[in-house]
């Protein structure tokens, strides 16, 4: 890759400001959880409001958060590359970088989280903003605020004096007035979410922080034991539904112990599932009204990671739903990490899945995060696999997870910016193509929203098992590739068309036929579970497990991910011809044009895979990682053939074509293919201008 400012050109080509234009933020276009169960505005309650989200997880390795300059310029960028919502994550960490005492904040990043802020509502993009993330919180004297860190995550949500250190970080920091703003962040008409704490669910901080022979920290004996004694009135109760209770553990001297073991099913652990769930919403109930106390007004989200049943029911009662998933996450950046190097559809989108299923209907739907982390190679099906099946489940808000989704420029004298590394896929121009899609599929709204939705309803306690990482079963979480799904509470009776209690009475493929039989599937839809294909009910999405291969045809965007073409792929206005490796390709209108078959300036991808220089591995699967290498990132070199279809017969006999390389900054290069009637060529990511993943079709 050539260039080195990535700064976008105005009015270019991959300036999306005028595309998918920012409004004013002010008290009639503060969001709300609306009438229809989705974001909207105040002033607009019925209309609903896609965001699409820039992850602002900045820390110092990756030079922490810009100064004033930097700022209005990467806040007006965010705006070109359509971004309308930022989430601040792991502001805790930084403010207290380097800081000895208690709730001592750093100044200057004080100061430029807040002119940050009023940048970015200047232009127009709303926040959400993390109450807690790292778990050394607002304490003093720790420098290890970016690793997990037994306490604070998990007491929070029953130690008081957790939940007061809690307080005082969220008070001090939310409730502070910016002098940029004239207001607090919590008052502010552009904070629309505010996560309580991040992955804080007391199961997942148990399984961070487990070590052999003991699944639970200590210090959630007594609360247990509390818990148990209100629950069953004395051991002896409890020794009627508990066949494991030992001989010396007594509720009466709060000895009854927490499970040795979290993989042996028990009553003992469905009842800790339970003390978990009403601890969980104790705690964020008590969070919700210390932030509304402070002036808050917009919708309240907590425990964002753990798909299990437990953490569904405790999410049931907030104003809004959020949730994490990774697809091959890296824990590390040391030499001999590793990933599987595995497809996503491979698994028929298994991690989209996860998070679709842990849904609750009627509830604003936000991914926090998700990513296909660098360096697997099938890491260019995310940006047209998780944006299609967010538009397609109606999400409210996606949010890619990395130390800032662009930079202004290449070669920036920090650690974690001299090489494309995970969480980091700012620097790498696969990831980066894939959020331009994204853009247009998600927040556009080229994919529209399933026709159907299809409930699993839960009850409520009695659906929790004895088996702790009890979920949503995944082949009932197929639904989630033809229509809409979530979860709905259930008053006992069964709806049409839904999943109920006990799940593995259910027969989803049956569930799916009855769709077809009731004329609400067309009769046509190509669903066959057993050669793993599924088709979204609106017929523009179509996942194939055999081939590895996702396609999108819609009005204003044909598009496809595939690991080897072995036969055309007909999309509709575009036809994939041939292609000499995997790659990401797609083709989208521009110009307010209605349809693709009828646009005279067309966007195309065309992405890869993309490494470092010097990069090495440990193995021949490249797998392990040994050394991630440095700038310049190298792009695989590829071609693939693509041909257009005309929107009348005039189209097709006359009409010029020009085809034209786009640099990552915006920038149209000279053509590279030029014809007259129908675009036919093979496109090549090698262009005299350098490599590039952008080309703009221009048709008269």
């Amino acid at each position: 890759m050539r260039e080195i400012d990535l700064q976008l050109l105005p009015q270019s080509p991959l300036d999306f400001s005028a595309l998918l234009p920012n409004g004013r933020i002010d008290a009639a276009s503060r969001l709300a959880p609306g009438a229809n169960g989705h974001f909207a505005t105040i002033g607009q309650p019925d209309q609903a409001k896609r965001l699409y989200c820039a992850s602002l997880a900045f820390g110092p390795a990756a030079g922490g958060f810009p100064d004033h300059d930097d700022a209005d310029r990467y806040a007006r960028q965010l705006a070109m590359h359509g971004y309308n919502i930022a989430r601040f994550h792991f502001t805790d960490a930084n403010l207290m970088f380097g800081r000895t005492k208690d709730f001592d904040f750093d100044p200057d990043v004080l100061d430029r989280i807040h002119y940050l802020m009023s940048a970015l509502k200047k232009n127009g993009i709303y926040w959400m903003v993390d109450g807690l993330t790292s778990w050394r919180g607002g304490y003093g004297g720790y420098d290890d605020r970016w690793e997990p860190s037994e306490g604070l995550k998990l007491e929070v949500n029953y130690d008081d004096r957790a939940f007061a250190h809690w307080q005082r970080l969220v008070t001090d920091f939310l409730g502070r007035k910016n002098p940029y703003t004239g207001t607090t962040p919590l008052k502010d008409d552009a904070l629309a979410l505010v996560v309580l704490a991040n992955e804080n669910s007391m199961e997942f901080e148990s399984v961070v922080h487990a070590t052999p022979g003991k699944a639970y920290a200590d210090d959630l004996r007594r609360p247990f034991n509390t818990w148990l004694r209100a629950r069953y009135g004395s051991t002896q109760g409890l020794r009627a539904v508990w066949h494991d209770l030992g001989a010396n553990e007594r509720l009466e001297n709060a000895s009854v112990r927490l499970p040795v073991d979290r993989y042996v099913d028990s009553p003992r652990l469905k009842d800790l599932q339970a003390f978990f769930t009403e601890t969980e919403r104790a705690a964020a109930a008590k969070m919700t009204r210390v932030v509304r106390d402070l002036g808050y007004r917009g919708a309240v989200t907590d425990f964002n990671n753990w798909p299990t049943s437990q953490a569904s029911l405790s999410r049931q009662t907030l104003d809004a739903v959020a949730m994490n998933t990774y697809r091959d996450e890296v824990l590390g950046y040391q030499p001999g990490s590793k990933i599987d190097g595995k497809s996503s559809i491979a698994d028929l989108a298994l991690y989209m899945r996860r998070a679709a299923a842990t849904r609750w209907l009627g509830k604003p739907f936000v991914i926090t995060e998700y990513e296909h982390l660098f360096w697997n190679p099938f890491r260019y099906e995310s940006g047209l696999l998780m944006p299609s099946y967010a538009a397609l489940q109606d999400w409210d808000a996606l949010c890619r997870h990395g130390a800032g989704p662009i930079v202004l420029r290449y070669g920036e004298p920090f650690q974690h910016k001299q090489a494309i590394l995970p969480y980091v896929f700012a620097l790498d121009p696969v990831a980066r193509a894939g959020e331009t899609l994204g853009a247009l599929l998600f927040r556009r709204g080229d994919v529209t929203p399933a026709a159907n939705t299809i409930p699993f309803a839960v009850r409520g306690e009695e659906d929790l098992t004895d088996h702790m990482l009890n979920a949503e079963p995944e082949t009932l979480t197929l639904a989630a590739l033809v229509s809409r799904i979530g979860l709905r509470a259930s008053n006992g009776l069964r709806e049409p068309f839904s999943f109920h209690q006990p799940r593995d009475s259910n027969d989803p493929m049956a569930l799916l036929a009855s769709l077809k039989t009731a004329g609400l599937i067309a009769a046509g839809n190509r669903t066959d579970p057993g050669k793993g294909i599924f088709e979204s009910d609106t017929g523009q999405i179509l996942i194939d497990r055999q081939h590895t291969t996702i396609t999108v045809s819609t009005p204003r965007t044909d598009a496809a991910a595939f690991a080897a073409l072995d036969r055309p792929l007909d999309l509709g206005a575009m036809t994939v011809e041939r292609s000499d490796g995997s790659a990401l390709v797609s083709a989208s209108a521009i110009d307010g044009a209605a349809s693709l078959a009828e646009s005279r300036r067309m966007l195309l991808i065309f992405a890869t895979d993309a490494r470092n220089t010097g990069m090495r591995f440990r193995d021949a699967d490249e797998k392990v990682i040994d050394d991630f290498g440095r700038l310049p990132a190298l792009i695989r070199k590829g071609s693939v053939k693509l041909s257009f279809k005309p929107a009348t017969q005039m189209d097709a006999r006359s009409g010029d074509w020009t085809l034209s390389p786009i640099g990552l900054d915006g920038r149209v290069h000279a053509a590279v293919a030029t014809g007259t009637g129908l675009p036919t060529f093979t496109l090549s990511n090698d262009t005299p201008d350098g490599p590039t993943t952008y080309f703009l079709l221009e048709r008269n």
